[in-house]
């Protein structure tokens, strides 16, 4: 399960990019917080087609309804890799210097596809059966 430090460290990096991206966009926040299974759906499909940018704004620039986006995308493509995220600061650190890094390099990139890049080069290799 993702930490709360190692998301909350992705989070504030990528807040840092926001402010840089200028494109005006008016959708209605998600319920991150979603009540049933139905909206939680909808709130993953949301996630899996906004941008760095599109996920801020509908946060409605609120830094902790961004986090809990943030730390449900980086919860699903943990478990969707089968990984784990390793409990440490510096992994902290170099998730959030990656998704910095790529939110940068292309801000209209999808916020999902951010922070499965920032996974796949943080997370501990699954554990394997011994044979």
């Amino acid at each position: 399960m993702t930490k709360q430090w190692v998301v909350r460290a992705v989070v504030a990096s990528s807040l840092v990019v926001a402010p840089m991206m200028m494109q005006a966009q008016n959708k209605p926040a998600p319920s991150v917080t979603a009540a049933n299974s139905a909206d939680s759906a909808r709130v993953s499909r949301d996630l899996l087609t906004s941008t760095v940018h599109e996920a801020w704004l509908e946060s409605g620039r609120n830094e902790d309804k961004f986090f809990e986006m943030v730390k449900q995308c980086a919860e699903m493509s943990a478990q969707k890799r089968g990984v784990t995220l390793p409990d440490t600061e510096a992994a902290g650190r170099k998730m959030g210097l990656l998704i910095k890094t790529n939110a940068r390099r292309d801000p209209d990139q999808l916020l999902y596809a951010v922070v499965d890049a920032a996974v796949k080069q943080t997370a501990m290799p699954p554990t394997r059966a011994a044979k």
